[in-house]
């Protein structure tokens, strides 16, 4: 007999030019986005809202900054766990990464650009802000979906008022052997939803909930989007977050870009029109950043899962 084929993640189009709001088969759009959200925690998107050009100059930026010395990149810090500069960890000693936080304001990408590279940053925080601005439309895109899907339209725009965006430029050192090696370990991310962007290299992988791992290509103009623990949260469990790990082979370095999606000021909470009997309330409201922090903490990294342990009812 022969092996079973490998499952693949659904791929969506959501070109711009191909979405029209009133059509018919933007329901059905909607429908194949929330399916997918729901069975695998996320999807494939193609998108045309970053131009070639424009997704080549923010990988070179991302090469030039790794290349910086590691005390130049240490200046890169947050109050946020895991928000500033990442890298020297024991247990994913390939991973390097840099956080841009409020990454679509000017104020954020220019404090950023000025502590890291305070010189002839002007290019750099112009097309970050290009880059950021087109990403969180597919984010917002792929939110109301959701939230029309779900006849939660409301909650969502409060959310949306609410909602920071956290720019992550990725860096995964091709290991010295010749087995394949962790890059990052297997995780759940903490944001409302991730989108990451793949570069030339594979490596990033999906479990699904048989326990199968997926490894996902970077296809042309594609984006991978996830849901992270806030947003089962507020889903009341109906989209659960996707674990996923990077591994790494030796053939050269591999850069990802990800742009993450935070509340703040505003707690997090379950729509009503997603509790009833039978789907009883799962979480408690709840503060974003001081979950976080709660995630970061001793108490928080021995929990098998941590936003149950920190808000669940």
């Amino acid at each position: 007999m022969g092996s079973l084929p490998q499952p693949n993640l659904p791929v969506i189009d959501l070109s711009v030019k191909n979405l029209n709001f009133t059509s018919s088969s933007h329901v059905t759009t909607c429908d194949e986005v929330v399916r997918a959200l729901e069975e695998y925690g996320c999807f494939v998107a193609i998108y045309d809202g970053v131009s070639q050009e424009l997704h080549d100059a923010i990988f070179r930026a991302s090469q030039e900054l790794f290349d910086l010395p590691i005390e130049v990149k240490v200046l890169n810090t947050s109050d946020t766990p895991m928000h500033g500069y990442v890298g020297q960890i024991p247990a994913n000693p390939l991973y390097e990464g840099l956080g841009i936080e409020n990454a679509t304001t000017k104020e954020g990408v220019e404090n950023f650009t000025k502590t890291i590279c305070p010189v002839g940053n002007e290019s750099f925080s112009e097309n970050v802000l290009m880059y950021t601005k087109a990403v969180s439309e597919l984010d917002q895109i792929v939110m109301r979906m959701v939230a029309k899907n779900y006849g939660i339209q409301e909650h969502y725009e409060s959310l949306r008022r609410a909602t920071t965006y956290l720019f992550k430029l990725l860096k995964y050192s091709s290991p010295k052997g010749d087995e394949r090696e962790i890059g990052v370990v297997p995780h759940k991310d903490t944001s409302f939803m991730s989108i990451l962007h793949q570069h030339e290299i594979k490596g990033l992988e999906i479990q699904t909930k048989d326990g199968e791992w997926i490894e996902v290509d970077p296809l042309p103009s594609s984006f991978i989007v996830m849901a992270g623990e806030a947003c089962m949260a507020w889903t009341n469990g109906k989209i659960e977050p996707t674990c996923h790990r990077v591994m790494m082979q030796r053939d050269k370095d591999r850069y990802s870009l990800g742009l993450f999606t935070f509340i703040r000021d505003l707690k997090i909470q379950t729509p009503q029109e997603l509790v009833d009997n039978n789907h009883p309330l799962q979480y408690d409201a709840f503060d974003h950043y001081k979950y976080l922090h709660y995630h970061a903490s001793s108490e928080g990294q021995k929990s098998k899962f941590p936003v149950k342990s920190y808000c669940g009812t």
